[in-house]
């Protein structure tokens, strides 16, 4: 299989993929998680997030339902819900970025707060395929591997596809990495698979 390099070549095989009853089913998975990675250069961000939206909308004409969750407007819902929104603006600008991170860190944790949140979303929504977008916003707070392990007893049933600016790369040596921006590669996640490499 050729995989798509052009964006508007990616963007017309997500649509193909993504359509496909093969896909819809989650055939040929065996056991394995239904999550898929668009991985694509940060510097296209604009381009993609245009590009996901056409993509949506052909979907929608196709009587496909995607539901999407942006991580960063999750976490300011989620912070806004506790209170602590204002109190985290106010303090933000005078601590240690250190300190700041480990605070956000622990108000957000994948496990106690943002798989959670996400159940209860996809409980409440009609959905064939969810979209988890807004990975780059979140960095260094919430980590995409995280958010992954946190999710594999959450997302079920439907397939996922996470959307990450950034490679992702998969070696029979070294296992698989979510390279964020091309740049940090310590996220080490291997049940995904690389939707460009999806037959549609």
């Amino acid at each position: 299989m050729v995989i798509p390099k052009t964006l508007p070549e990616q963007e017309e095989h997500l649509f193909a993929v993504l359509s496909g009853r093969r896909f819809l089913q989650m055939e040929g998975l065996s056991n394995e998680v239904p999550f898929f990675i668009y991985p694509y250069p940060p510097e296209d961000a604009l381009t993609v997030a245009a590009a996901k939206k056409r993509v949506k909308n052909r979907l929608a004409g196709a009587g496909v339902t995607v539901f999407e969750i942006d991580l960063y407007d999750l976490s300011v819902e989620l912070l806004k819900e506790r209170n602590v929104w204002d109190r985290v603006m106010a303090i933000e600008p005078d601590q240690d970025k250190g300190d700041f991170r480990e605070m956000l860190q622990g108000m957000l944790d994948p496990q106690l707060h943002i798989a959670p949140a996400i159940r209860d979303r996809l409980a409440q929504a009609d959905l064939d395929i969810f979209f988890l977008t807004g990975i780059g916003e979140v960095f260094p707070y919430i980590r995409s591997h995280n958010v992954l392990n946190n999710l594999q007893s959450v997302v079920k049933g439907k397939p996922m596809l996470m959307f990450f600016p950034g490679r992702y790369e998969q070696s029979d040596t070294l296992g698989s990495s979510l390279v964020l921006f091309g740049r940090l590669k310590d996220d080490q996640y291997y049940r995904a698979k690389n939707i460009l490499e999806q037959e549609a």
